[in-house]
């Protein structure tokens, strides 16, 4: 009765203060000032994650690996609140593949269990194993790949013979090379690569180690480089701010289908429930260091914070100002308390399972095909999700903002049409 009181409180306050008044010009200028802000952050952490692989390749050993791993796991969490930026900003669609692409054939780059497999009808390139090989053919041509740079993954390996799951680049492709394969299926364990398959001379495991150094430190700099151009498109002077501001209309347009595309198709169908359909460990967007939960989590805090207004720096710095939730409360107070119950719900459902996993209950054995308790977890997120993106539809009604397309996925819309 209690929180039914305080919910009732909520409300009746929220529709006897008057909101003020806001301009969308402003809202979109705060929106931009975030996500220079996450970009900025996610180019920091990602220097950070670089300077650690640089000391396990010069000093290869079980601690340095691990450092790298946690620097890398650090390195996700502002990078999963700017995916909230996509879908409605085609300067940050066109870019986003180079880093966060997913999910991969990781015999593509290197080394994998027999169980893996061999090439396929839908990707020849699957066990192409660059890190082995000097030379190779791809689409008919031969490849010098006796060195290892950022323009080798970049121009002749990303999306190799127009495959996605070729990823060479990016955040995954790094993860990979750090865990290694998952080998545990439903079982507990994320990847468990060696420490010395960096090692050089006689102690190098698993042959290469002086090219998979190579590889490690390229995909790292590639990546940097990157964000740093992302990270320039937000600034003041940046083209994507420029586009976002050109239209006050179209920006707020936007900022709604960034919202409601990771919300609804990308997320709570592509990322959560097909996974659950399948029930298919290789459906996590982090599998082989088990970091999936952080992923889904930091997506939703991502979405909450855009309509919000307000972003906190990992340094501690507040990025704040006038918001999504601004304009709707003036117009209607009580969706804007509803659309900010319904993004704090999802939150609250991540949340549960990002907890559970860190308790031992991993992403990979909650999709395990009859682990009910697991399944209700992922469901509940994927609900909260969806239940949020009906609220984002709302406020699309109710800010007259025609036109948009949030994105949808067949695991939601067209069940069947998974197994067909």
């Amino acid at each position: 009765m209690k929180s039914t009181y305080l919910a009732s409180t909520a409300l009746c306050l929220a529709l006897a203060t008057p909101a003020l008044a806001v301009e969308k010009a402003d809202v979109l200028d705060n929106y931009a000032n975030m996500a220079a802000a996450k970009y900025a952050d996610s180019l920091a952490s990602a220097k950070v994650l670089q300077t650690a692989i640089n000391t396990l390749v010069a000093s290869p050993s079980s601690e340095n690996l691990e450092a790298a791993k946690a620097a890398w796991l650090s390195a996700r969490v502002p990078y999963q609140q700017t995916e909230v930026f996509r879908f409605g900003n085609a300067i940050v669609d066109d870019w986003e593949g180079k880093v966060n692409a997913w999910p991969l054939d990781e015999g593509l780059i290197d080394y994998v269990a027999s169980s893996y497999g061999g090439p396929t009808d839908e990707n020849a390139a699957a066990t192409l194993n660059v890190i082995a090989n000097t030379s190779f053919t791809l689409s008919g041509e031969t490849v010098d790949a006796s060195t290892i740079t950022p323009a080798l993954l970049e121009n002749t390996l990303q999306e190799a013979d127009g495959v996605e799951a070729n990823v060479a680049t990016g955040y995954h492709a790094i993860e990979f090379l750090l865990w290694g394969q998952d080998l545990n299926g439903h079982g507990s364990g994320a990847g468990n690569r060696p420490w010395t398959d960096y090692a050089q001379g006689d102690a190098c495991t698993n042959d290469n180690c002086d090219r998979r150094v190579e590889y490690l430190v390229a995909a790292t700099d590639l990546l940097i480089s990157d964000l740093e151009w992302i990270t320039g498109q937000w600034a003041d002077d940046g083209a994507a701010r420029a586009e976002l501001m050109a239209d006050s209309d179209a920006g707020i347009a936007a900022i709604l289908t960034g919202m409601g595309s990771l919300s609804y198709g990308e997320t709570a169908g592509e990322r959560m429930r097909l996974g659950v359909m399948l029930n298919d460990p290789e459906e996590e967007h982090s599998c082989f260091a088990d970091n999936t939960h952080n992923d889904h989590f930091y997506n939703g805090v991502g979405i909450q914070s855009v309509y919000l207004g307000s972003y906190t720096s990992i340094n501690g710095t507040i990025v704040s100002g006038p918001s999504l939730s601004d304009l709707v409360a003036a117009t209607d107070p009580a969706l804007d308390l509803e659309m900010k119950t319904k993004l704090s719900n999802a939150v609250l459902a991540l949340g549960r399972i990002k907890t559970a996993a860190e308790a031992g209950f991993t992403y990979d054995m909650m999709l395990e095909r009859g682990n009910a308790a697991g399944e209700a977890l992922i469901m509940g997120g994927v609900n909260g999700l969806i239940d949020q993106t009906r609220s984002i539809e709302r406020v699309i009604a109710v800010l007259g903002a025609d036109g948009i397309e949030i994105e949808g996925s067949d695991s939601l819309d067209n069940p069947d049409a998974v197994f067909q």
